[in-house]
């Protein structure tokens, strides 16, 4: 990942973080980095929808839970419906799981990894976007959306064979997800001029994400997670440490930036054109055509 040293800025003490009455929705907030942030938010007064499969957090002051199954586009497009849109001050898209080693197929048809750690993510945002924030007080600044994947980690994607139909290998289809996710927040930032779009690279955490590649419980997947464990912070240091990125104001002006694990700023993926972007988007919202939903954003 390459820095971008020309936007810094100043990381603000933990008690000067203006969270109270913050509204606030993570998308797979149930699991992971996701559960982590709606955690700590919500125990810095933020009020905090989550959406997932599988609430643990039930009793939790400050935490409301949606349930859906996100590998589905119909589940992606009701969640849409079914957010508090015009009172939210921020949007976390944390979802996330890596391909298996044979390809998976969601019931609608599309590549699983994909449909779980991109898809969702892309009719969620086009659905929300333009009246993201509109019922909040003029003073309180753009409402922020914030995208979790690995940015700056110069992967471009297979716009021709997005859905791995042509030809299915773990890791380049994962890597699509990946460049999606970069990819949706550089169109944003440009599509959607009432909000701003930031994407965040947490690097390795310690969690289930790589369940669905390793097998749950397995030998292997215990091994790789206890070595995370070891040498990369908890979801829940990261969620600490993050924490005042996603509510400073010095990144106001910044939509469109990417942010490593460590908070500091990163510049996109090369490759990531306008033309490229465009037929990558154009590939994604064909395949979302295809679930039989409609995108808003075509």
């Amino acid at each position: 990942m390459r820095r971008d040293k020309h936007l810094v800025w100043n990381y603000p003490d933990a008690q000067a973080l203006d969270v109270e009455g913050k509204r606030v929705a993570i998308i797979g907030g149930t699991g992971g980095i996701g559960r982590a942030l709606s955690r700590h938010l919500a125990l810095l007064g933020a009020d905090v929808v989550v959406v997932g499969q599988t609430f643990r957090d039930a009793g939790v002051p400050g935490i409301a839970f949606i349930q859906a199954d996100l590998s589905l586009m119909r589940e992606a497009k009701r969640v849409a419906a079914e957010l508090p849109t015009e009172t939210l001050d921020m949007v976390i898209f944390t979802t996330g799981i890596f391909a298996a080693p044979e390809r998976q197929e969601t019931a609608e048809g599309i590549e699983r990894d994909l449909a779980v750690s991109f898809l969702n993510r892309l009719v969620i945002l086009h659905a929300i976007a333009p009246k993201l924030g509109t019922k909040r007080p003029s003073s309180s600044g753009k409402p922020r959306v914030f995208l979790m994947g690995y940015p700056g980690a110069g992967q471009v994607g297979k716009p021709d064979d997005l859905n791995a139909e042509k030809s299915y290998k773990v890791m380049p289809a994962h890597m699509n997800t990946v460049a999606g996710n970069e990819m949706l927040v550089l169109d944003a930032a440009k599509r959607y001029p009432n909000a701003t779009f930031f994407g965040l690279n947490p690097g390795p955490i310690k969690t289930n994400i790589r369940d669905n590649l390793l097998g749950k419980n397995t030998l292997k997947s215990r091994v790789v997670e206890a070595l995370i464990g070891l040498m990369m912070p908890s979801a829940n240091v990261y969620a600490m440490r993050i924490a005042p990125l996603l509510l400073t104001p010095d990144i106001e002006g910044h939509s469109g930036a990417m942010f490593n694990n460590k908070g500091q700023a990163i510049l996109p993926s090369r490759g990531l054109t306008d033309e490229h972007i465009r037929r990558f988007m154009a590939a994604s919202q064909a395949l979302v055509i295809r679930t039989g939903i409609s995108d808003s954003a075509s």
